[in-house]
């Protein structure tokens, strides 16, 4: 079942970003943030989670891109699934009420940013209508590595911006 993100839903949401840390192929970031850090830089709305069991197993939210208007309708895409489940269509649920709600939103472009690795997260973009817009090279250090990103992009068919 999908449904939105409340408050109440931190500590999961936060334990399945740790997985995704330890993974070390999810982001550059080496700590969880506290919830009021993650909270302040993720959009309000747009903020879903997929409970199986009353046990939340993955999320996904919109944070902006920049802090000036003219990029308002510009939002990058954070999706996290528990590793333990994996490969069961999670992502794909939640990428498309992500982008439902994104839309009635206003939002015009979904950007993400993935490292080449990430196999999975690269397939579940692409399934999405994603475009592949560019690499980063050696973008920033993780483990005191040099590491690359693929950044993609989606315009919405709504906003008239094909």
């Amino acid at each position: 079942m999908l449904r939105e993100m409340t408050e109440q839903d931190a500590p999961h949401v936060l334990a399945i970003y740790k997985m995704g840390l330890e993974t070390r192929n999810a982001t550059f970031e080496t700590e969880v943030p506290s919830w009021s850090d993650w909270d302040a830089k993720h959009h309000a709305h747009s903020r879903f989670v997929f409970v199986e069991d009353e046990k939340i197993l993955g999320w996904i939210a919109l944070a902006p891109t920049s802090a000036r208007k003219v990029y308002a309708g510009v939002a990058e895409v954070s999706v996290y699934i528990d590793t333990t489940v994996l490969g069961r269509g999670i992502g794909s649920k939640l990428m498309a009420q992500v982008i439902l709600s994104s839309e009635e939103q206003g939002i015009w472009t979904l950007y993400s940013s993935v490292f080449p690795e990430n196999e999975a997260t690269l397939r579940l973009h692409k399934k999405f209508g994603f475009r592949v817009i560019g690499k980063q090279e050696k973008i920033a250090k993780l483990d005191d590595q040099w590491r690359d990103t693929i950044l993609l992009e989606r315009r919405s068919k709504t906003a008239g911006v094909e």
